[in-house]
């Protein structure tokens, strides 16, 4: 598999434009941490992991809708304490933040989206081909 390029400065202009963002992480339909800002790797990781079954369940909804294609464009959660919004930014990635509850939810949606379209063309992760060889 050929190595994604590093996206880490792309992603810090959600967390320096938007007040109490915590983190931001890009992460491929498998769950792979593939970029992160103002986030631990460790964090990164498990918010990832955790994605990828958000991501799985949305899908599966998503296919209930009769003239739908299966596919979600956003995830939004609201919790005690913050917002998680997970939003498709390529095929195969997704951009996931974390945000504290007083975050401005409007302006969060819109940076994500314009930093999706602004490179989601760098923000792919085609699927590993090597999958078969580590079983």
């Amino acid at each position: 598999m050929q190595p994604l390029p590093n996206m880490d400065w792309m992603l810090t202009d959600i967390v320096s434009s938007v007040p109490y963002v915590r983190h931001v992480v890009v992460l491929s339909a498998d769950g792979l941490c593939i970029g992160q800002a103002n986030t631990a790797p460790d964090t990164a990781d498990a918010i990832a992991a955790a994605c990828s079954g958000i991501q799985s369940l949305a899908r599966a909804i998503a296919q209930r809708f009769p003239d739908g294609d299966g596919s979600t464009r956003m995830v939004g959660i609201e919790a005690d304490g913050g917002y998680f919004c997970l939003m498709a930014a390529g095929p195969g990635a997704y951009l996931a933040v974390l945000a504290d509850a007083e975050v401005d939810a409007g302006l969060l949606g819109n940076r994500m989206r314009t930093l999706v379209v602004r490179i989601g063309q760098h923000m792919t992760s085609p699927p590993r081909e090597d999958v078969g060889q580590a079983m």
